[in-house]
């Protein structure tokens, strides 16, 4: 599946904007079949949940409904018309004209229809979109539902952020011609100064492909015939941290001497490998400097914003960090791109988190259940794990600043059962993909001596809070725990090893001369106590701070107003701790401290 784009020979129409817009209602359960009976309307892209005022609405389980009226443009006759969701959260159901056209479970990823032969060029259609945000615990992330005593039924789930639903990104409306490119891949590769391109390129319908290598000026530096190849740039440069350059593989698809199709794919040419305990970029040690994120702002929930983008990525630029994890799901395209051009490392991680009842009963005091059984994460689980990650790797595979997969957030690795789980899921992943290192993130509860599958992995990302949820208040304590596990994974595994997750909730403007838990001093001296042992621990490679920017939560006692761990608050004001982290990591470039 290809992104749209608008080239000689494929068209586009963005549908984003005001849908009307309901929750599921008992009194109207097909709604697709004729004009939606409500007064609501939605923005898209964005979450429903807090757009509008009513309760009802932000804590409804089930389905909720989009619709709108959509012009298919009259130049459009003789191509074939697609229908694409970038995302809807948790499953989508697509309806034209009251015929279902696609669906899909998994609510990050995109999905498509062709439509041709249910519209017109010219003409215009009734679209229809169902969101249902439920989770079971059979879907990717993890979840479960019950009935309270006055009928209602409620969500559960064991992720720590808000469970925003909708269509939280755009929806596209694409022509392309009817024998077309449908999928490319690029792999890169070093060789002195020259660049080495392999290609591999699907079509559909019976043509042939010419492949030509443009550089950032447009300039032709290389071309290739055939649907997959090797061709070689001289003189290349480099996709480096800090320093992107892209170039365009610009695909032809022929009939005859006629060009029927053209789409371009934009790639980094750059190498990535994990020799012994070191993550190397093109050749050279990397030290991964930066965050956790979230899709999460006010009002638009999980939607993408492109000013936000903007700023996010100015905010990192300007503290100094080189990278980000995609935590806990696949973010839109958008950004990605956005990190492509400017040169910020990224490891994409799926949406499996929450495979790990341990946490559960240990925030509510419930007798703790096996997290990998018939009942809970079973068979149907792994197999929607793994049509994730197939998904995930074909859709960001020629992503330069894509440098590492993340297939799980804290599962319970530590449990009977994970490695049985987890190691067809690393096994495919590298199947998809031989080029890019794999990792899992890991939980407290999972140490060098109990940790069934960290064998599987080629890099230890592990999320440890010693000084927040152990120790808390201590920090002497906390750095003698924090050192002592550290030098236990180090000793174990010779492994690359990358802190995915550390960090302690402030509240802005709370202050004090004591070392106490929620104020924006302990935020930094709790950080600066972390680095302290990084530097002392050769095998580190990298922190990412849990997290760039507060962010909501459910509702909980132990969550007020979201999560507080964020180095930014919600609306991107920095904090202490923020400058802090500014002078430690401003001009290190890649490089560990004191390196």
């Amino acid at each position: 599946m290809l992104k749209p784009q608008a080239t000689a020979t494929r068209e586009i129409v963005n549908l984003d904007g005001l849908w009307r817009f309901d929750i599921a209602r008992e009194e109207r359960p097909t709604p697709w079949t004729g004009v939606l009976d409500s007064t609501l309307e939605a923005a898209v892209p964005a979450s429903y949940n807090d757009q509008f005022v009513s309760a009802e609405i932000r804590d409804h389980v089930g389905w909720a409904w989009y619709q709108r009226m959509v012009r298919v443009p009259r130049g459009w006759h003789g191509d074939r018309i697609v229908l694409r969701l970038d995302s809807a959260t948790h499953e989508g159901a697509v309806y034209v004209d009251g015929t279902l056209v696609a669906s899909h479970v998994g609510g990050y990823l995109p999905f498509e229809a062709d439509i041709t032969d249910h519209v017109t060029a010219g003409g215009q259609f009734q679209l229809t979109v169902g969101v249902n945000n439920e989770l079971t615990n059979e879907t990717i992330p993890p979840g479960t539902i019950s009935v309270d005593m006055k009928g209602r039924r409620k969500q559960t789930y064991l992720h720590d952020f808000y469970n925003y639903a909708g269509l939280a990104r755009s929806v596209w409306l694409y022509s392309v011609p009817t024998v077309r490119a449908t999928a490319v891949e690029v792999v890169t590769g070093i060789d002195g100064t020259t660049g080495v391109v392999d290609y591999a390129i699907q079509v559909e319908g019976a043509g042939d492909v010419r492949v030509r290598v443009l550089d950032q000026q447009g300039v032709e530096v290389a071309a290739g015939v055939g649907a997959s190849g090797r061709v070689e740039v001289t003189d290349a440069r480099l996709w480096n941290p800090g320093a992107a350059y892209l170039y365009t593989l610009q695909v032809e698809v022929l009939v005859g001497d006629e060009v029927v199709d053209v789409y371009p794919q934009t790639f980094g040419i750059r190498t990535i490998e994990v020799r012994g305990a070191e993550f190397l970029i093109n050749g050279t040690p990397f030290y991964f400097t930066g965050f956790g994120k979230h899709e999460d702002t006010a009002i638009r929930g999980k939607g993408h914003d492109d000013a936000y983008l903007v700023h996010d990525f100015q905010l990192l630029e300007w503290i100094g960090a080189n990278s980000f994890r995609t935590s806990h799901y696949p973010y839109a395209e958008e950004v990605m791109d956005f990190a492509d051009r400017h040169g910020i490392v990224v490891i994409d991680e799926t949406a499996a988190v929450g495979l790990n009842l341990g946490v559960s009963a240990g925030l509510t005091g419930e007798p703790n259940k096996p997290t990998f059984s018939p009942e809970t994460c079973n068979d149907a689980t792994q197999a929607a794990h793994a049509q994730h990650i197939r998904e995930l790797v074909a859709r960001d595979r020629n992503h330069p600043s894509v440098v590492m997969w993340c297939i799980a957030n804290e599962p319970a690795s530590n449990e009977d059962g994970a490695r049985e789980y987890f190691e067809p899921l690393v096994n495919l992943t590298k199947a998809l993909d031989p080029t890019r290192p794999v990792c899992y993130a890991a939980v407290m509860f999972a140490q060098p001596d109990n940790d069934k599958i960290a064998d599987l992995f080629d890099v230890l990302c592990l999320n440890r809070y010693y000084g927040w949820y152990v120790g808390v208040g201590d920090l002497e304590l906390a750095e003698m725990y924090l050192e002592g596990e550290m030098r236990q994974w180090a000793a174990k595994y010779g492994k690359p090893m990358l802190m995915a997750e550390y960090g302690a909730d402030t509240m802005p403007g709370l202050h004090s001369v004591w070392d106490m838990p929620w104020s924006e001093e302990y935020q930094r001296d709790y950080l600066d106590m972390h680095h302290r042992v990084f530097d002392r621990i050769p095998e580190f490679v990298g922190e990412q701070i849990w997290n760039f920017a507060d962010f909501q939560t459910t509702n909980g006692i132990h969550r007020v107003d979201g999560n507080k761990k964020g180095v930014f608050t919600r609306d991107r004001k920095p904090k202490a701790a923020a400058h802090t982290l500014r002078a430690r990591w401003a001009g290190l470039e890649g490089r560990k401290p004191g390196a």
